[in-house]
């Protein structure tokens, strides 16, 4: 065949285009368990991290996670534990978070702390960007937040992408989401100046007002649904 014609060229670049093809997906197929893994033991991490867990000396993630994490469970907006065919580490809270509150699948994390027993949270919002999203431990009287992680997708570096960084979550350790009466509150995320006097909060990211009420908005939306397990955890706490 002549190596000059149109015809030459368009097989040779039809085979060249489906040997590449052929090799990207025997190398994806390939390689899939292993982004499965480090997908899901980066998720272990923010898990962990919320916690305030984090490795050390070599310590790896899934070893830390099956060590700490020592039962998880959903549960409905009735605070009861449901029965499902979904792994709580595999629900979709992204999905969940966009059902109303009586139909979502709500995930539990049980962590076993050098502080005692605690109860993880995921959360699910909207930045100024992109997707935030994060995880909330409670002591076990369901009321005090004990750790706070949150993580971003495309946030404005130094701005609202702080919220990643432990001056921000940090904040939030210590705080009462519900009043003394038992009404569910959240927490507040404001400028200074501006704090409330009646409900707990933690100062905004300066320069990242948007961002800010993200997460404002976030831990009040998917944290409402939990509140009915939340109180049970509180009532049997005051028992």
């Amino acid at each position: 065949m002549n190596r000059q014609s149109n015809t030459y060229t368009i097989i040779y670049s039809a085979v060249l285009v489906l040997v590449v093809g052929i090799v990207l997906s025997v190398v994806y197929q390939a390689l899939r368990p292993m982004q499965k893994e480090n997908i899901a033991n980066d998720t272990k991490r923010q898990i962990l991290a919320s916690a305030r867990i984090t490795p050390e000396g070599g310590a790896s993630i899934a070893d830390l996670y099956a060590e700490h994490i020592t039962s998880s469970y959903i549960v409905n907006s009735n605070g009861e534990k449901i029965d499902s065919s979904v792994d709580p580490f595999d629900v979709n809270v992204a999905i969940e978070v966009k059902k109303p509150a009586d139909e979502r699948l709500l995930p539990v994390f049980e962590c076993t702390t050098d502080n005692g027993l605690k109860y993880i949270i995921p959360v699910y919002g909207a930045g100024l960007w992109g997707p935030i999203w994060g995880y909330v431990a409670f002591d076990n009287n369901g009321d005090t937040i004990y750790g706070a992680y949150f993580a971003h997708q495309g946030e404005t570096p130094g701005l609202g992408a702080e919220i990643e960084k432990p001056a921000f979550s940090s904040q939030f350790d210590g705080k009462d989401i519900f009043s003394p009466n038992g009404e569910f509150m959240s927490v507040d995320v404001v400028k200074v100046g501006k704090e409330p006097q009646d409900k707990a909060w933690v100062h905004a990211i300066s320069g990242g007002t948007i961002t800010s009420q993200g997460v404002q908005t976030m831990l009040y939306d998917s944290l409402l649904p939990y509140s009915a397990f939340l109180l049970s955890l509180k009532n049997n706490n005051n028992e």
